[in-house]
């Protein structure tokens, strides 16, 4: 595949074992030596890595020799030298993965009783990436640093681009806080874990965050700095200025661009989305991308620019590949996939050989976007929101698998540090698309948490995996998984200002309190509807405020406080150390959508709003047999009667949904994410289908849909006629069923797509509810 390394050779670490024990090669007291031939630059950045990386975790001084003296020595060098200080370095033929692009060999030698752990890298970027295989798979503790002496790992990336975006802007709910220092920490372990690439979002206005640390331009080019210091990437991700068919605003842009170009000291490629923003035709953005390219190379002779299609209809898509196939433009260095570009496989089958294809995955996101999470309850997508801390190394392991082959690597999108795993996940994936995400996962709590508690950290971070996977009510997962962070909590306290540490344990705490709640506030409905049960008897006015009053209780009396409070404490520890913004007015948040989880953490899980708003309308009723009426039809909206069914669409518990959403969880997002509507009307499908059996042939049934705009109803296959066609929220759409139709006892529902494609999504019709009554 173009641009991609075809190769992948591993040679798996063995360990000698007698008696069940290992042999350690023990480093404790290890010198370094580093080939003259490295660049005295690179050499200092080695010694540095090494030195603090192996310094913090054991409290050992790493000393920098020139010749061979006593003891154990970690030796760097390059594949292409033959010897180092007089000795000779372990060369093999070209075909071994430490003489590839990017490629090293850890491996561990004696000679004359000397031990010699040997850092081999093809290149600066291979020297760098063994010695993360090292930091990741040593034994590292306090006053300890060891490795399996019998350690040979050869190993080469099968894909050339592996990189994340952090751009140092407002919306990043803990980046904008960050000093240079701490960018360049984290650029350094995502080196160390196969990251190879970083994409800044350059342009920021210094007044928009009141976090930045520094003036943004200014950190525009620490960042260039950082990846010139560890030979990573550095990207641009830059919008074309507005509607290009204005002369001003192009003449704009290409100034402040060539600005930024001359200022970089280090800048590889520049990545201008076609959409998402931007609503420019190509026939006005590829002469803008033209001239960037120029201007471009002026300064940084080796980048190239790189386009995509995002939002792009048919057209747009066409004439940009007719121009592609006719005008074969050298300038052009590829094309980026990301949400809402046309699929993958189009636009690998179109595009011409000669360019690079890089794809663009959301992994921050968990609704509304590019890879929303499976089967998700509603009561997490209310309150944990669209950037929670999402650590899904099997979810991700799936997707990389399916989506990253077609291309030439990636470069994620992320929005803050609430994904650090999952970074991790796609940066070793890279190099082998095979490795188990467990191995990646304990090479993570090794180098992060420490050897001793990388096995159980690593249990319990797939337990928060597993607490997502459909309905809190059954998911016993939780309660367990909150159990093992508590015990790693108590065992650890050395970890408590670990920001990464610090996230995953609000994570369990979170997860649990919201179980909690959910049980709580739903049985408190679930009683305030037996209240309303009896408002014949005890008059509508006092029924409704008895029912309130029922429900208020999850105010006055809330459950597992002493978890909150767990959660509030991890909020706060988070923004001090790493500047994660988990609420708008706490910690200044850029909005309620970015990472404010603690702003939700008591939202209602019941109808509690809703229920508060009917009853004031029905307060206004002018009658009581109204107010009664009213009363029977909110008890019993979810509960027609024995004979009869109600299925949320998109409810994790739906009976009789067979289809799956895309993407339905919460999509109203209104009023800062506090919307008053019912829950169930918040979750849909365009096009749901639903399946009975064991219906009653003689029985007369009536289908009732909720939801917005059309509903093209077939009923086993046949089209029904509406005999009621509401189309706003809160209206209903009712179809009598013919009895012909169900003679079986089964019966599939299913919805014709109405023709909508001109509409955006959000306008576009869609399904919420559905009931079959048996009248």
């Amino acid at each position: 595949m173009n641009g991609k390394i075809s190769w992948l050779f591993l040679i798996v670490v063995f360990t000698c074992c007698q008696g069940g024990k290992e042999h350690h090669l023990n480093l404790s007291r290890v010198t370094l030596l580093i080939a003259p031939s490295i660049e005295a630059s690179f050499g200092k950045t080695v010694k540095t890595v090494l030195s603090e990386e192996i310094g913090k975790r054991t409290g050992l001084e790493l000393e920098l020799g020139d010749a061979w003296d006593s003891g154990p020595v970690i030796a760097v060098t390059l594949s292409g030298n033959s010897e180092l200080y007089g000795r000779t370095v372990p060369t093999r033929d070209e075909g071994h993965p430490e003489n590839q692009k990017e490629g090293y060999r850890l491996v561990h030698q004696t000679e004359h009783g000397k031990d010699i752990l040997y850092i081999i890298g093809a290149d600066k970027r291979g020297i760098l990436y063994g010695i993360g295989k090292l930091l990741r798979t040593a034994d590292m503790q306090q006053d300890q640093f060891s490795i399996a002496s019998e350690i040979d790992i050869s190993e080469s990336p099968e894909y050339a681009l592996r990189g994340h975006q952090f751009g140092y802007r407002n919306t990043a709910n803990s980046w904008d806080a960050w000093t240079v220092d701490q960018f360049d920490q984290h650029f350094r372990e995502q080196v160390l874990f196969g990251a190879n690439s970083f994409e800044n979002i350059p342009f920021q206005d210094p007044g928009s965050s009141v976090h930045f640390k520094i003036d943004p331009q200014k950190m525009e080019i620490e960042l260039s700095k950082i990846c010139e210091k560890y030979d990573a990437d550095y990207w641009a991700w830059t919008p074309a200025p507005g509607d290009l068919t204005q002369p001003t605003a192009r003449k704009e842009g290409l100034r402040q661009q060539e600005a930024f170009y001359a200022r970089c000291p280090r800048l590889d490629g520049v990545f201008v989305p076609g959409g998402d923003p931007g609503d420019n035709h190509p026939s006005d953005l590829i002469p803008y991308l033209e001239n960037l390219s120029t201007l471009l190379r002026q300064y940084h002779p080796k980048a190239g620019i790189w386009v995509s299609l995002q939002g792009f209809d048919k057209e747009k898509t066409d004439y940009f590949f007719r121009y592609l196939e006719e005008k074969r433009p050298d300038w052009l260095a590829g094309l980026v996939n990301g949400p809402s570009s046309p699929p993958l496989e189009l636009e690998r089958k179109r595009l011409p050989k000669k360019y690079k294809y890089r794809f663009y995955p959301d992994i921050t996101h968990t609704v509304r976007c590019h890879y929303p999470v499976k089967n998700w309850d509603q009561a997490f997508a209310l309150t944990l929101g669209r950037e929670p801390c999402n650590p899904q190394p099997l979810r991700y392991t799936e997707l990389f698998r399916r989506d990253v082959p077609i291309t030439d690597g990636f470069i994620t999108y992320s929005d803050g540090s609430h994904d650090d795993v999952n970074k991790a996940i796609w940066s070793q994936l890279g190099w082998n698309p095979e490795k188990k995400p467990e191995d990646i996962l304990m090479e993570y709590s090794r180098f992060y948490f420490g050897p001793e508690t990388a096995v159980a950290a690593t249990e319990a971070t797939f337990g928060l995996e597993r607490n997502w996977e459909g309905a809190i009510a059954d998911n016993a997962t939780i309660k367990g998984t909150l159990m093992r962070w508590k015990k790693l909590e108590a065992e650890n306290p050395h970890l408590q200002g670990n920001w990464r540490w610090q996230q995953l344990l609000m994570r369990a705490y979170y997860d649990a309190y919201i179980q909690a709640r959910l049980a709580y506030e739903k049985n408190l409905e679930q009683e305030a509807y037996r209240i309303l049960a009896d408002a014949d008897r005890k008059g509508a006015d006092k029924a409704m405020a008895e029912a309130l009053n029922q429900l208020h209780q999850a105010d006055r009396k809330p459950v597992a406080p002493s978890l909150r409070e767990k959660i509030v404490q991890y909020a706060d520890k988070l923004y001090r150390s790493v500047g994660a913004q988990t609420s708008v007015s706490k910690h200044q948040a850029r909005s309620a959508e970015r990472g404010a989880v603690l702003d939700f953490i008591d939202h209602p899980l019941n109808n509690r709003w809703w229920l508060e708003d009917e009853f004031e309308k029905i307060k206004a009723f002018s009658s009581e047999r109204e107010k009664l009426a009213r009363i029977k039809f909110i008890r019993t909206y979810a509960s027609p009667g024995e004979g009869s069914f109600y299925d949320n669409i998109s409810s994790v518990d739906a009976t009789h949904v067979t289809s799956e959403t895309d993407d339905a969880i919460d999509y109203l997002w209104e009023n800062d994410g506090r919307s008053r509507r019912r829950l169930s009307t918040q979750l849909f499908q365009f096009t749901p289908t639903l399946e009975y059996d064991g219906l009653d042939s003689e029985a007369d049934y009536l289908i009732r849909v909720a939801g917005y705009g059309e509903a093209l109803l077939r009923a086993n296959g046949t089209r029904l006629s509406p005999s009621l066609y509401e189309k706003e929220y809160g209206q209903f759409k009712e179809f009598p069923l013919p009895r012909n139709l169900i003679g079986t006892g089964k019966l599939k529902i299913t919805f014709d797509t109405p023709n909508e494609a001109h509409l955006n999504w959000r306008k576009q019709s869609r399904v919420t509810e559905v009931w079959l009554l048996r009248q």
